[in-house]
């Protein structure tokens, strides 16, 4: 039968171990450092076992990473997770706001109070607004005279000039 295109690549001749293969040793793959150190630790936690140390073996249940197993650090910035039962929650405690939270809430705070005032116009700002908005009304309203004297002013020329 053909192989096609790529006749190089080593995927067709693959031989897979079966776990019984494994673990009777008669597989043709070599164990991997995983295994080996799983085994090491097996070893380990039943020759502690057979010693019976308690504290041993409560270090030995909380996972550690990397170095954490081999070097023992006092860490005192290290925040240790702490589990809280529903029944032990204090719901009229209040918790207090980190300094970024408190001062968002103080600055929307004071923005409201200003747009508060803003409306009732006592600020600076606002009385300046009204005074332009006043000027600009009364520019309007003599625009607008202005223009139904020019309007009043053609018509009585029309009606002139019919006559």
């Amino acid at each position: 039968m053909g192989r096609g295109k790529y006749k190089n690549k080593p995927t067709g001749k693959r031989q897979f171990s079966t776990p019984e293969d494994i673990l009777a040793g008669t597989s043709t793959r070599p164990r991997t450092f995983r295994q080996h150190e799983a085994e090491h630790e097996e070893e380990e936690s039943r020759e502690e076992s057979d010693e019976g140390s308690e504290e041993e073996s409560e270090e030995n249940l909380e996972k550690r990473k990397g170095t954490q197993g081999i070097i023992e650090i006092e860490n005192p910035n290290l925040v240790k997770p702490k589990s809280v039962k529903a029944r032990d929650v204090d719901l009229g405690k209040t918790t207090e706001l980190s300094r970024r939270e408190r001062e968002e809430l103080e600055k929307q705070k004071a923005h409201e109070r200003y747009m508060r005032l803003q409306e009732q116009g006592k600020t600076e700002q606002a009385r300046k607004d009204l005074e332009r908005l006043s000027l600009i009304r009364e520019q309007r309203a003599e625009a607008a005279r202005k223009r139904e004297e020019e309007k009043a002013a053609k018509e009585q020329k029309k009606a002139e000039a019919r006559k």
